[in-house]
């Protein structure tokens, strides 16, 4: 019998297989970069699965879709509370550790919304971009 996600929604062989191999990476990768990943146990799976796939999980809650306006979609299957930091060079998504606590971000916000969460993101250069020599902005 397989798991229910949500409302008749099931944890298919092959959703479970993407849900294992994005939880096994920390690189927060895109779609197609998961796909690849995937085809090595689903070698007959098509992107558009994969696509599909993940947007419901994603809707389910069991993994998290990271979104920037024209930037492609990156995905973590750590979905505990944590940040993110993108490089500003070559997109790459990585975890952030704070080393101190954040004020409360949804308390003290002035808005007629109903204040239900919040997403933090750094921005900064990701150590391979700050090795290249034509990286702008690094002194090498």
């Amino acid at each position: 019998m397989k798991e229910k996600l949500g409302k008749d929604m099931r944890l298919t062989n092959q959703r479970k297989v993407i849900l294992e191999e994005l939880q096994a990476v920390t690189s927060h990768p895109t779609a197609d970069e998961l796909y690849e990943m995937v085809r090595k146990r689903l070698p007959r799976i098509s992107l558009g699965t994969v696509y599909r796939n993940l947007e419901v999980l994603s809707t389910c809650g069991l993994i998290l879709k990271i979104e920037v306006a024209g930037q492609q979609k990156r995905f973590d299957g750590d979905t505990s509370l944590h940040h993110h930091i993108r490089c500003i060079h070559c997109g790459r998504v990585g975890d952030v550790t704070l080393t101190r606590d954040l004020p409360d971000l949804n308390e003290g916000v002035d808005s007629n919304f109903i204040i239900v969460g919040h997403r933090l993101e750094f921005q900064g250069v990701c150590p391979h971009c700050q090795k290249k020599p034509d990286t702008p902005g690094m002194a090498h």
